[in-house]
């Protein structure tokens, strides 16, 4: 299969494309399914789903992770790991390189993520008049870990926190798309949505390691960086099997439905990644197919979870 072309500005003239592009739109999917996720368990609950509110959160979402995903990319460009990124595997690592490319300058990202995140903001103000002020809450924290993430002078993935960042983040999609139709918080979603948002961390995980030398330069010590590589490669094996057994306890003790062990079925595609990454963990650019892998197991698993939910 061919590798997608770094984008460019002779291909991408059109001033709403590079824009929409610069967004890293195949991305937006995570939240996406996260937003169903909270949707399906609300409706497993007994709550009528109002579809006006549904479509606003889900725009509300793409939004957000949207916005955390050009402003990742500014302040990636401002300590220089992207830029020294030798052993990216485009599109997945190292970066959209807009910035790299001259498709969009500093100032324009900077602009254009914090407009998004403004955005996002005014999305929230609404969807609170339409179903209960404590979704601020969910909001900011939200907000928060999307821009701390990267930005100084918290730079939570640098400093080890990033994959508690990335569970948080869509945990809290999960959460606030529940609550946004529930107009109330509940431990559903919580239990619910940990799993995906497990399987979403790995996605994270694994594209540290093609980025590890770059971002360790930069001084970006997750823990991919700041472990061995024979020892870091086992916490996606860590994170996998956190997952599922919460899957499974989550059914024993009675919390979901019997019919949510259907994302299960997802779990051959998590050992096949995670046995490519064992295998080649030193070989960065290798991992291409685990990365894939990583990416149609989470998005398999938050389907046939929300399946599940609604079916039980």
């Amino acid at each position: 299969m061919t590798q997608p072309m770094e984008p460019t500005l002779d291909a991408l003239r059109n001033p709403l494309a590079r824009y929409v592009a610069a967004t890293r739109p195949a991305f937006l999917s995570a939240s996406m399914m996260a937003c169903f996720v909270g949707l399906a368990i609300a409706r497993q609950s007994g709550i009528a789903i109002d579809a006006g509110l549904a479509v606003v959160t889900l725009l509300f979402a793409l939004m957000a992770q949207a916005g955390t995903n050009v402003l990742n990319d500014y302040y990636d460009a401002l300590n220089g790991t992207d830029a020294q990124n030798t052993e990216r595997i485009f599109p997945f690592t190292g970066g959209s390189r807009f910035i790299q490319n001259g498709v969009l300058t500093l100032a324009e990202t900077r602009n254009f993520g914090f407009a998004l995140m403004a955005g996002v903001a005014a999305a929230g103000l609404w969807l609170m008049a339409h179903s209960a002020p404590q979704l601020f809450y969910i909001g900011l924290a939200g907000l928060f870990i999307g821009w701390a993430y990267s930005a100084t002078p918290f730079k939570l993935n640098s400093r080890g926190w990033g994959e508690l960042c990335v569970a948080a983040g869509f945990l809290l999609v999960t959460v606030g798309t529940d609550f946004v139709q529930r107009k109330d918080f509940s431990v559903a979603p919580l239990i619910a949505g940990l799993s995906y948002a497990l399987l979403v961390t790995n996605l994270l995980y694994i594209n540290q390691f093609p980025d590890r030398r770059a971002d360790t330069g930069a001084g970006k010590l997750h823990w991919v960086a700041r472990l061995d590589v024979s020892h870091a490669r086992w916490g996606y094996v860590l994170i996998v099997v956190s997952a599922y057994v919460w899957l499974l306890a989550a059914v024993v003790l009675g919390w979901l439905p019997l019919f949510a062990l259907l994302a299960l079925l997802a779990l051959p595609l998590s050992i096949k990644a995670a046995r490519l990454l064992l295998r080649h963990a030193a070989q960065p650019q290798q991992l291409g197919d685990a990365i894939k892998l990583t990416i149609a197991a989470m998005m398999a698993h938050g389907a046939l979870l929300s399946l599940g939910l609604i079916l039980g």
